[in-house]
């Protein structure tokens, strides 16, 4: 929002700058005009200045492109540092899943990470996808949930498992 109010603040100074420019090469137009440019010494410092009206124009049409581009088109900080946020709390709970994989042995691994890829599997399809038997799997699940990993819901004649939310 403050790119915005910058953005408003830079343009609006750029027309004052530039109407206050136009002006002066006005007069500058008209000293010349009235002077019906002889080759004298006034002839041409008005020629000179001229030539500096028309660069002060280009950098004041500058300063003006600037500040539409804040106005209109400049991401806000806001929109940034969320995405920024949103990425870093998705990294530490990478991390953290990573870590608590690394204390399991291999059977656990396979279980958690099939129910991390698909929340809310069945206990029958986590035996099919782990390739593992109903009492390994039934073992595995009681396990994880007395260390709050997971969380079971009847469903059915089986359970639906779910990870818990602060994992």
């Amino acid at each position: 929002m403050e790119n915005k109010k910058l953005g408003f603040v830079i343009l609006s100074i750029s027309i004052l700058a530039a109407l206050l420019a136009f002006g002066i090469l006005k007069n500058f137009n008209r000293q010349a005009t009235e002077l019906q440019c002889n080759p004298t010494n006034e002839c041409q410092r008005v020629q000179s200045l001229m030539g500096l009206s028309h660069i002060a124009i280009g950098l004041i049409s500058f300063i003006g492109a600037l500040g539409i581009y804040l106005l209109f088109f400049s991401i806000s900080e806001d929109a940034i540092l969320r995405r920024l946020e949103e990425e870093k709390t998705k990294k530490i709970e990478e991390d953290k899943f990573d870590l608590v994989l690394k204390a399991m042995d291999d059977s656990q691994k396979i279980v958690l990470k099939a129910i991390k890829e698909q929340d809310g599997v069945t206990q029958s399809t986590l035996r099919f996808r782990t390739d593992l038997s109903k009492a390994k799997v039934s073992q595995i699940l009681t396990d994880f949930e007395k260390k709050h990993l997971i969380k079971r819901e009847q469903k059915g004649k089986t359970y639906a498992v779910y990870l818990v939310e602060n994992f």
